[in-house]
């Protein structure tokens, strides 16, 4: 039997896209012969509808619409996923269609509760060996715990989460010796390295239940923070037959393979493993197919970026560089044009030149002699879909500014360069009048420091509004944990790439783009060390000198939230590595850190929506709850 995974790459209730993309998919596997069709968990709705999946009208609406698949599965047997509602109760399913007739319903048995996922909230798990119905317009379909037949071949199903259970409870064990095939239509999302753990659950899988397993993933960025890698895979008894190329931009990426089931080989010995995943590259590859989804389903013409020359900005451009050159590379330039939904052909250009205290501009014709030279298709569309600031004080530096400049340039961005001594000066005059004295920075250090970063945010926000594009914010993960952000400064934003990336990753990954990816303009932030640049230069600031060592910092973090240890014994983890730090020092670094963290929860409440991109984060609204308002440690820390 020739038997297919599709990705779809789907928008939280979004019926015609949703339609259209099982339909394409539906289209091509009947072209390639398939004879079974597997798509992605809750393909119908999307994954990511939250709260909607609790109503009556959303379940009923998914069922409505699935009437519509049916006339396309003449000739061929397809696998959908959509929420069914029964009295009180929402259940995740994927229907079983064949010749415009749909034969039942599998309902997923174990919901995933952890992490970024809080299935347990929308879903309510259905029972092993139970089954019920479901009626609509004087039909009715059986629902539940259920296998299948289809050209002599007995399928049962996996539904994502159900898989990755221990081996003695999963509905696998279950069904081992009653089927020749699991289906497991998924919506697993990406992390770094994750999709190593998935190919050996599969694989394993396969060979453990004595099986043909196949397995289809979600694609794309669904619904803003979640990324899906579209992974396929084909296994049978440890046998890779069939993995796609992850991260694709494609709308629809169908794969399939053929199967002979009357005869069955050797289970394998062992599971060839995949090989060492490149991390920066996974990276490079989901952020880029992450910011173009949410570039194109929130109907934005583009980016905004203030460029400060630092790690974390030049990170923010890069990507939306990469961006546009992995989208080229797969789609073509048309396609990638068409699917952005941003392009129409621009009459005249602006570029920003020399600096100053009001933004100096020339409106360029296409023709222009001073239009700036050679550049190439992709640069020109980087051009149309970033602009970038950089918006200078007194304590700016020309490293950090030609940083910035030359960047911007290297990739094609259009680049802006203003001051904005004046306006911090007339916020500090107003309020200098007020209290009657004067503001120093023996006295108001971090209030003079957040002016800078706060004066910034009101101009840009401007021109992204009037470019009608989304405005990036540049913290990571690393800031968000302490607090080292000035709110409605550099945090403004619409969305926030890097959040969910610690900062020592951040300057590993810039050093990597720079010699693998060509990026030969980073090498000014890469000779830099980070600094937020709002004390006077003569100060010498530094992010690791306010807080401390980034490694330090994200050893601590991880063991504090991820390992969910207490102080005393992160502390006491600490002292068991080689840190280069003796124990009072650590002890200093502990208790600064989980002061910090306490009293800035409620920054971390207000960050932009942000990417899922590795095996954690700290946003409260996906991964890492924690009261606005607590006791911040203070016992365990005074028992250090």
């Amino acid at each position: 039997m020739r038997i297919a995974g599709a990705a779809l790459n789907q928008i939280p209730i979004d019926w015609a896209n949703n339609l259209r993309n099982i339909q394409t998919a539906i289209e091509q596997a009947k072209a390639a012969g398939v004879e079974l069709l597997c798509l992605p968990e809750l393909c119908l709705t999307g994954y990511g509808c939250e709260d909607l999946f609790l109503s009556d009208w959303m379940p009923e609406a998914a069922l409505m619409y699935l009437q519509q698949v049916r006339q396309w599965t003449q000739g061929i047997c397809v696998v959908v996923g959509l929420p069914v509602r029964l009295p009180g109760r929402t259940y995740n399913t994927a229907a079983v269609l064949r010749d415009g007739q749909i034969l039942g319903f599998a309902a997923k048995q174990f919901l995933a509760n952890d992490g970024i996922h809080y299935e347990t909230r929308f879903f309510a798990p259905w029972v092993a060996g139970e089954t019920s119905a479901v009626s609509w317009e004087g039909e009715t379909w059986p629902l539940g715990d259920l296998t299948f037949e289809h050209e002599g071949v007995r399928f049962g199903f996996e539904i994502c989460e159900d898989a990755w259970r221990a081996d003695n409870v999963r509905p696998a064990c279950r069904l081992m010796g009653k089927v020749d095939l699991i289906v497991n239509p998924s919506a697993s999302h990406f992390a770094m390295s994750k999709t190593d753990v998935r190919y050996q659950l599969v694989m394993k899988a396969s060979r453990t239940f004595d099986c043909t397993y196949l397995y289809a993933n979600l694609l794309g960025n669904e619904a803003g923070r979640v990324i899906f890698d579209g992974e396929i895979l084909v296994a049978r008894n440890g046998h890779l037959l069939k993995r796609n190329q992850l991260l694709s931009f494609k709308e629809v990426d169908l794969e399939w393979v053929d199967v002979d089931f009357a005869t069955k080989p050797e289970p394998a010995a062992e599971i060839v493993p995949l090989p060492v995943p490149d991390e920066y590259k996974e990276l490079n590859q989901a952020m880029s197919l992450g910011l173009f989804d949410y570039l194109r389903k929130a109907r934005s013409r583009g980016f905004v970026l203030s460029l400060s020359g630092g790690a974390d900005s030049c990170f923010c451009a890069v990507g939306v560089a990469e961006m546009v050159r992995l989208g080229v590379e797969e789609l073509g330039l048309d396609e990638f044009k068409r699917r952005s939904g941003c392009f129409e052909e621009a009459k005249k250009d602006v570029t920003q030149t020399g600096a100053g205290g009001a933004a100096k501009q020339v409106v360029q014709d296409e023709n222009s002699s001073t239009q700036p030279q050679a550049l190439g298709a992709n640069q020109e569309l980087v051009r149309q879909l970033l602009t970038c600031a950089y918006q200078g004080t007194v304590n700016s530096s020309d490293d950090t500014f030609n940083s910035a400049k030359e960047l911007a340039d290297s990739i094609g961005a259009r680049f802006f360069n203003w001051e904005i001594d004046e306006e911090v000066t007339g916020y500090v005059g107003k309020i200098q009048g007020a209290l009657g004295r004067e503001l120093t920075w023996q006295t108001d250090d971090l209030a003079l420091q957040n002016i800078q970063a706060r004066v910034r945010a009101p101009a840009i926000w401007l021109l992204a509004n009037v470019q009608n594009c989304l405005l990036i914010t540049t913290s990571n993960r690393s800031e968000a944990s302490v607090g080292y952000c000035t709110m409605d400064g550099d945090t403004a934003g619409s969305i926030s790439p890097i959040a969910g990336v610690d900062k020592d990753f951040v300057k590993k990954w810039l050093r990597w783009a720079e010699t693998e990816l060509g990026y030969s303009a980073l090498r000014h932030v890469n000779a830099l060390q980070p600094t937020a640049e709002l004390r006077p230069l003569e100060e010498k600031q530094t992010d690791e000198r306010d807080l401390m060592p980034y490694t330090l910092l994200n050893r601590i973090e991880r063991l504090a939230f991820y390992n969910r240890l207490s102080p005393g014994k992160v502390l006491d983890t600490l002292e068991g590595e080689e840190t280069g730090f003796d124990r009072e020092q650590l002890k200093t670094f502990v208790r600064r850190f989980y002061s910090l963290w306490s009293r800035n929860q409620w920054k971390r409440e207000r960050y932009a929506p942000s990417f899922h991109l590795d095996d954690y984060n700290v946003d409260p609204r996906s991964w890492l709850r924690f009261p606005i308002l607590s006791g911040g440690f203070s016992e365990e820390l005074a028992a250090l």
